[in-house]
């Protein structure tokens, strides 16, 4: 697809030696973070926005280093920002007209949809929300995909002419090459602009991977940075759990993200507070269970945890073997809440029971919140 040519700047001697290699009658410089917003941020050093246009190229190497190694705050960051590591330096392109092209997966239409504006830029939302007719949503049969003449209706909606018409059409078809290549759940590209010679660029891009096909796109998840996110969420995934940090003391451990709302939810109404969210998922085994009571146990902030697994997939049993053997290695030391049901859940019961740990056992999520609460008075 048609894109701006670019330069990676990752530290001031890069930053210094830039116009060597990458050279332009006009640059912007962008702060490369996982976050919206960066025209209008701020750095932590008092630098105004992490988005910047200039025809001076000695100009490049101070703004570059106002942005490396400084923290960006805008409106979706937390308030202390995000850590700059590496800035883009691109080719500034004259922009005529912003157009919005997207393709998604959508539960809606129970498969791909091109979602196309001729309005594009940052009031997209804006767009969709007051002039809802400038938005329109074109379904993808899977089987056919995006054919030519819904290419040429895409550009045809996004108002463009002549030579312009047919690079849009094109840009149109290459992307959905591109979403079935990498797996992609969406792709969108805001703004598709063109140029008052005529042509037709991808300014700025936001794609989604499939985490269900990351045995197939090593390469693209291999380039993940993972140092914008909770290392407990990072050490997590590394054994197929999903956690999310979140306030409170007591640490919940369940199967099946449903399971964890509703005792996250139950934990609320005894008038405790959920310190995580940690879904072991359907399929967990002994070694998992054993990271996930680690990952608990390192939080300082939980006093107490609460195991709430019902066993469909997954077998109590093992279950219950892993909070065995993970509370022996662990030592544990703070309170032990566990509700037990569904699959093989009279032999769990005699593992926890004959294990001699310390356990309070519950029959009903009601009752675990509520032993779990009062573990911690």
């Amino acid at each position: 697809m048609s894109v701006q040519r670019f330069a990676m700047v990752e530290n001031a001697e890069q930053a210094q030696n830039i116009t060597k290699t990458f050279t332009a009658n006009e640059y912007v410089v962008k702060a490369m973070v996982l976050a919206g917003g960066r025209g209008l941020g701020h750095f932590d050093n008092g630098f105004k926005s992490g988005v910047h246009l200039t025809k001076d190229a000695s100009a490049l190497s101070g703004l570059c280093e106002n942005m490396l190694g400084h923290r960006l705050i805008t409106k979706q960051t937390p308030k202390e920002g995000i850590l700059v590591n590496s800035v883009m330096v691109a080719e500034a392109i004259d922009i005529s007209r912003e157009t919005y092209l997207c393709l998604l997966l959508d539960r809606e239409y129970n498969g791909p949809v091109l979602v196309v504006s001729s309005h594009g830029g940052t009031s997209i939302e804006d767009v969709a929300e007051q002039t809802p007719h400038l938005v329109k949503k074109i379904p993808i049969d899977i089987k056919t995909g995006v054919t030519k003449e819904i290419a040429d209706e895409v550009a045809d909606f996004l108002l463009f002419k002549g030579k312009s018409k047919e690079l849009a059409s094109a840009e149109v078809s290459k992307m959905w090459k591109l979403f079935l290549a990498v797996d992609a759940t969406q792709i969108e590209i805001n703004p598709l602009a063109e140029t008052p010679t005529g042509e037709v660029v991808s300014v700025d891009a936001k794609l989604n991977f499939d985490d269900n096909a990351q045995f197939r796109q090593k390469d693209i998840f291999s380039m993940e940075d993972v140092s914008e996110k909770d290392p407990r969420e990072v050490d997590a995934a590394s054994y197929n759990l999903n956690y999310i940090g979140m306030t409170g003391n007591i640490g919940c451990l369940v199967n099946g993200a449903g399971l964890a709302m509703a005792t996250m939810d139950i934990v609320k109404l005894h008038g405790g507070d959920p310190a995580n969210f940690l879904d072991c998922g359907g399929g967990v085994k002994e070694d998992q269970v054993y990271h996930a009571f680690r990952i608990l146990t390192e939080d300082k902030n939980v006093k107490c945890i609460l195991v709430n697994v019902f066993g469909g997939i997954v077998d109590t049993a093992t279950i219950a073997k892993g909070i065995v053997n993970a509370s022996r290695s662990i030592d544990l030391k703070v309170p032990l809440v566990v509700r037990l049901e569904g699959n093989n859940v009279e032999e769990a019961k005699k593992i926890m029971a004959e294990s001699g740990l310390p356990v309070k056992s519950a029959t009903s999520m009601g009752e675990a919140a509520q032993k779990a609460v009062e573990a911690l008075s």
